[in-house]
């Protein structure tokens, strides 16, 4: 059998601070197979950039690193600078979420692609400018002829980011990792930038690893999903699993928070109370107790592990972080936080 594109096993990733360590990824274990995409959702502070980072070994130098993160079977962690520049770009492209500030300034929009195609390929400086230009013209942006000679200032937010993924696909990777690529775009740009991404991903037939808030992003571009909450794995199966049979009230929680098109507009959405906490690690129980309607006695005393959910025969493996996870998936998606009408926080009714 050959081995996963890319493959997480008990990562852990803490960072040291002056009031202690922060446990910021706790036991994360997933894998992404060829072609496949999988999709991370949670809240900011869950730990779902920090675990793209550590694949991409950009995080910060005083962080602690443990567990394995392997790209088809090699061992990522504990490679030297050199060693990771030759899997970065050509085994793994990023998305970052800002393009501005992936984007140098004061290069052209071709130099910068050019600079990326030739870094990893043996070409002129004619041919990775006319790559340029094809990649331009693949993620869609008018005219790459004349816009291949302007600067990133000249180019939208949506054309920016179009920009980006065009880089990342430059090298053919096997693994794109993308990191909020759609954040602060409105609908119409973030539909043209999803279009770019699936062809990025349909030229080099990588596996991706999507990074977003967005459930809509999720629902329609991914093919499996894990929930993150405090820094770990909280519940991970297919799109179905998740947006039909959730098992964790976190995920009911976020997807009642989520407005539905097929909504007549009289049902307010149900927030989720409180927030999450600044260092789960330090905490005993399950770090979602605080915020959850179906907590009990041992949610307060011990953690819930990942296990098995039953699910229809012949599904995918689904499993959930909690210990009332089958009777959790019976309850009605999104419906299990109740919500008062004369509740403020409730919501505006959408």
């Amino acid at each position: 059998m050959t081995s996963p594109s890319l493959e997480f096993e008990d990562l852990e990733v803490d960072f040291p601070t002056k009031d202690g360590i922060v446990r910021a990824v706790r036991g994360v274990s997933c894998s992404l197979e060829s072609g496949q995409v999988l999709g991370i959702v949670g809240e900011s502070g869950s730990g779902k950039s920090v675990t793209a980072l550590a694949a991409m070994g950009l995080l910060p130098r005083n962080a602690i690193v443990r567990g394995s993160v392997r790209f088809k079977g090699r061992e990522l962690l504990g490679l030297k600078e050199k060693e990771y520049s030759d899997v970065r770009g050509t085994g793994i492209g990023m998305i970052f979420q800002d393009p501005m500030t992936s984007l140098n300034p004061v290069y052209s929009i071709g130099w910068q692609i050019a600079e990326a195609v030739r870094a990893h390929q043996s070409v002129s400086k004619e041919e990775a400018l006319l790559e340029a230009v094809r990649l331009l013209k693949t993620v869609g942006i008018p005219n790459p002829e004349d816009r291949v000679t302007d600067y990133p200032h000249e180019f939208s937010g949506g054309m920016r980011q179009r920009v980006v993924i065009a880089i990342a696909m430059a090298n053919n990777p096997d693994v794109i990792l993308a990191d909020e690529p759609t954040t602060a775009l409105d609908v119409t740009v973030q539909a043209q930038v999803l279009a770019s991404l699936k062809l990025a991903l349909t030229e080099t037939h990588a596996a991706l690893l999507l990074i977003t808030h967005d459930l809509g992003v999720i629902a329609g571009l991914a093919d499996r999903v894990l929930v993150m909450y405090a820094g770990r794995s909280v519940e991970m199966g297919s799109v179905d699993d998740i947006f039909y049979r959730p098992a964790m009230p976190y995920t009911h929680g976020l997807l009642g928070s989520l407005p539905r098109l097929d909504s007549d507009g009289s049902e307010r959405l149900r927030p989720i109370p409180g927030s999450p906490p600044a260092n789960a690690g330090e905490h005993q129980g399950c770090p979602f107790a605080p915020r959850c309607p179906r907590r009990a006695a041992i949610c307060e005393e011990q953690e819930p592990e990942l296990t098995l959910v039953p699910g229809p025969e012949g599904a995918e493996p689904h499993r959930a972080a909690c210990h009332f996870a089958e009777e959790v998936s019976q309850a009605e998606p999104g419906k299990l936080f109740a919500i008062s009408s004369g509740d403020p926080e409730a919501g505006p009714v959408r």
